[in-house]
């Protein structure tokens, strides 16, 4: 499996690809270590970030705060940041891509 996370002493950096636009919000394939997510926000005003944030926290099954862009406001390319606790959640939710 290839990974898209790195994970520090107190949290997890996952990298993702963001699609946004799109009709639905759904995880898609990790790629040149990236997890590509579809989202169903257009990129203009912060939409499409708030989206990809709440869309990853309900995945999660965690708190919205918990789930934050760390980097790539503008770019499709981002940083989230996730508490380390979910790391076996991620690992789980991950390992069929």
């Amino acid at each position: 499996m290839e990974s898209c996370f790195q994970v520090t002493e107190t949290q997890i950096y996952l990298h993702v690809k963001a699609l946004p636009g799109a009709s639905k919000s759904q995880m898609l394939e990790v790629k040149a270590g990236r997890l590509r997510v579809k989202i169903a926000a257009p990129p203009e005003d912060g939409k499409a970030n708030a989206e990809l944030c709440a869309f990853l926290a309900k995945r999660f099954d965690c708190p919205k705060k918990a789930v934050s862009l760390y980097a790539g406001e503008k770019s499709r390319l981002k940083t989230i940041v996730l508490p380390l606790i979910l790391k076996e959640k991620l690992e789980n939710l991950l390992k069929d891509f």
